[in-house]
C-alpha cells in the first residue's frame, strides 16, 4: 500500500498534496453559486448579453465541478482515512449534499444552454446525469441524518442552517427533473420522471420546514449563530426557493404528462395545487429572506463578518429564490414579481463577483484549504 501510495503522489508537489489531504466538500457550494447564477442570467430571453454570460458560466462550471470532483477522489485515494474522519464532523459532513445540488445546476445547463448547441445528445447526457443525481442525493438525504443519529455529537445551541443542505439535494433534484420532462421523448419516461420528482420533493421540503421550526426555536433560545458561521442566515431561503420552484414547473410542465397516463381529470386540480404550494413558499421565503438580511447585518455591523467558504451560502439560496420569483412572475403575468426577480439576480451576480475574488485570492494563498477533521 505505501508502494503504491508512493507511486500515485509522484509528480505532485508537497503543496499539492497538502491541498488534497485538506480539500473538503464544501468547495462544491461554489459550484451551486456560479450554476445558479447561469440559470438565473438565461431567465432574460431579451437579453442576448445576459444569455451569453450566462452559458459562460455554465462551461466554467462544468469545469470547476470536473476540477473539484478531481481533487476530492484524490483525497479518497490517497488519503481515506482522513478521507472518512468528516462523517464524525457535525458540520462539514452536512456538506455531502452541495455535491448532488452543483451537478443539478450543470443539469440545468444542459437543458437551458446545451439543446441549442447539442440537440438531443444534451438531453441524453442531462437525463443520464439526472439519475445518477437523484442517487447522490438520496444517499446524501439519508446517510448524513443517519450518521446525525448515530456517530456524530449535536446541541441545539451549535445548530446552524447548514443542517439543511444534506436534506435540499433532493428537492433541487426534483426541480431539475420538472425541468427536464418537457424534453424527454416517450410518455413513459416522461412520467416515471415525474413521479421520481415528485417523490424527491416530497422527501425534501417537508423534512426542510421542519428543520426551519427547530432552527427559528434554537435562534430564540441561543441568539445567532457565531459570526465565523453569520452566512448561513440564508441557507434558510434554499430549500423554500427550491421548493417553489419545483412546484411553479411541476404546475406548468404536468398536465400533458397526466393527461398521457388518463389522469387528465386530475391535470388541472394538479397543476392549481402545484401553483398555489408555489406561491405560498414563496410568500413564506419573504419573512426568511428579511431575517437572513437582518441577521447577516447584525453580524457584519463593525466589520465582524470574516471571509470563509460560508460565504457561498449567499449566492445559491437568493439564485434559486429569484429563479421562482421569475417563475412565478411568468405564471401568474405579475409584473411586480418579475421586477422583483431581476432585483435578485443583479444582487446575486454583485455578490457572485465578490464571493469569487475572495475565494480564488484565497485559494491562491491556501489558507481555504484546511480540513478542520485533521486538527488532531
Amino acid at each position: 500500500m505505501t508502494i503504491l501510495m508512493k507511486i500515485e503522489t509522484d509528480g505532485i508537489s508537497s503543496e499539492g498534496l497538502r491541498i488534497i489531504r485538506h480539500f473538503t466538500p464544501n468547495w462544491f457550494a461554489a459550484t451551486m453559486g456560479t450554476g445558479i447564477l447561469g440559470v438565473c442570467l438565461a431567465q432574460f430571453p431579451s437579453v442576448p448579453a445576459l444569455y451569453s454570460v450566462g452559458e459562460a458560466l455554465w462551461f466554467l462550471n462544468i469545469l470547476l465541478f470536473a476540477a473539484l470532483t478531481a481533487i476530492y477522489a484524490a483525497k479518497w485515494v490517497l488519503y481515506p482515512a482522513d478521507a472518512r474522519r468528516i462523517l464524525n464532523h457535525p458540520v462539514l459532513s452536512m456538506f455531502f449534499g452541495c455535491i448532488p445540488m452543483g451537478l443539478a445546476t450543470i443539469i440545468n445547463g444542459f437543458v437551458i444552454f446545451g439543446v441549442p448547441l447539442m440537440g438531443d445528445t444534451a438531453i441524453e447526457i442531462a437525463q443520464a446525469l439526472w439519475w445518477l443525481d437523484a442517487v447522490l442525493a438520496v444517499l446524501a438525504g439519508l446517510s448524513i441524518p443517519f450518521a446525525m443519529f448515530t456517530r456524530q455529537q449535536h446541541a441545539i445551541h451549535e445548530m446552524t442552517g447548514v443542517w439543511l443542505l444534506p436534506v435540499v439535494a433532493s428537492e433541487v433534484t426534483a426541480g431539475s427533473g420538472a425541468l427536464l420532462i418537457p424534453h424527454l421523448a416517450g410518455d413513459g419516461a416522461q412520467f416515471t420522471m415525474l413521479f421520481t420528482s415528485y417523490v424527491l420533493w416530497a422527501c425534501s421540503v417537508p423534512l426542510a420546514l421542519g428543520i426551519l421550526v427547530i432552527l427559528f426555536l434554537r435562534m430564540a433560545l441561543h441568539k445567532l449563530p457565531p459570526v465565523s458561521m453569520g452566512a448561513t442566515g440564508f441557507l434558510a431561503l434554499g430549500p423554500i426557493g427550491t421548493g417553489a420552484f419545483g412546484l411553479a414547473l411541476f404546475a406548468a410542465n404536468s398536465g400533458g404528462v397526466l393527461a398521457a397516463r388518463g389522469l387528465g381529470d386530475l391535470a388541472s386540480a394538479m397543476a392549481g395545487a402545484s401553483l398555489l404550494g408555489a406561491v405560498l413558499l414563496w410568500g413564506y421565503g419573504l419573512w426568511w429572506l428579511a431575517i437572513a438580511i437582518a441577521t447577516t447585518a447584525s453580524h457584519a455591523r463593525g466589520g465582524q463578518l470574516p471571509f470563509n467558504l460560508g460565504w457561498w451560502a449567499f449566492t445559491f439560496p437568493i439564485g434559486v429564490y429569484a429563479v421562482a420569483t421569475l417563475r412565478l412572475g411568468q405564471l401568474l403575468a405579475f409584473p411586480l414579481l418579475t421586477w422583483l426577480g431581476a432585483a435578485l439576480v443583479a444582487a446575486l451576480a454583485m455578490i457572485w463577483i465578490v464571493v469569487s475574488l475572495k475565494t480564488l485570492s484565497g485559494a491562491l494563498k491556501g489558507f481555504l484549504f484546511a480540513d478542520p477533521c485533521l486538527d488532531n
